[in-house]
């Protein structure tokens, strides 16, 4: 087979955002470097000159996709104030946004049911949940006893999200298709707060 033309050759970027979608689809296990080159239509060399195996490519992709997450909920957060009830509804939101957005993205970050691979983005998945609870934790600590809902309450929540995101994710909805939806999820659990 010939080399196909520099304007095609496999960047790192390319890579990863067909990985994904491979991973999402067939599962971690089944696939190899040589068939998602050959899904992507390339010599599996050309994979081993981004990537030395499997495990490395998988793990730049779940490492690419919190750091984005990240990204995005720190963006929010630096418009709002911190300890608002309204910002947590904001946070709520985008990461509800991002899920249904990015559905491969999502599925590798947090519907992985392989305890190998969850090891892989434990470190940044902690750092996600942990900005997500340091909001909650700031808005419910002005409440009278809050000492003994800091650590539940902000679980309780991401896994009410985690659900609505999943579920959506299951159906084949979008973010538009479900977004007065979403909003008044997360209204409704803001409520409980208060």
């Amino acid at each position: 087979m010939a080399r196909k033309a520099v304007a095609q050759e496999l960047s790192r970027e390319r890579i990863l955002e067909e990985a994904r979608q491979l991973f999402a689809e067939h599962g971690y296990h089944t696939l190899t470097m040589r068939s998602i080159a050959k899904a992507m239509g390339y010599s599996h060399g050309a994979l081993y000159y981004h990537f030395k195996e499997k495990a490395e490519l998988f793990y730049a992709l779940v490492n690419a996709d919190f750091q984005m997450l990240l990204q995005r909920q720190r963006e929010m957060l630096t418009r709002t104030r911190m300890g608002d009830l309204g910002q947590l509804e904001k946070l709520m939101l985008e990461f509800i946004r991002f899920g249904l957005e990015n559905p491969y993205h999502y599925e590798i970050m947090f519907m992985i049911n392989d305890a190998d691979l969850q090891l892989y983005g434990r470190t940044e998945q902690a750092q996600c949940l942990e900005l997500f609870a340091t909001v909650v934790r700031s808005v419910i600590a002005k409440q009278s006893g809050s000492e003994q809902r800091m650590y539940s309450i902000p679980w309780s929540l991401f896994m009410s999200m985690h659900g609505f995101i999943s579920y959506n994710i299951r159906y084949n909805q979008t973010y538009e298709d479900v977004k007065k939806l979403a909003e008044q999820h997360v209204k409704y659990l803001c409520e409980g707060l208060q």
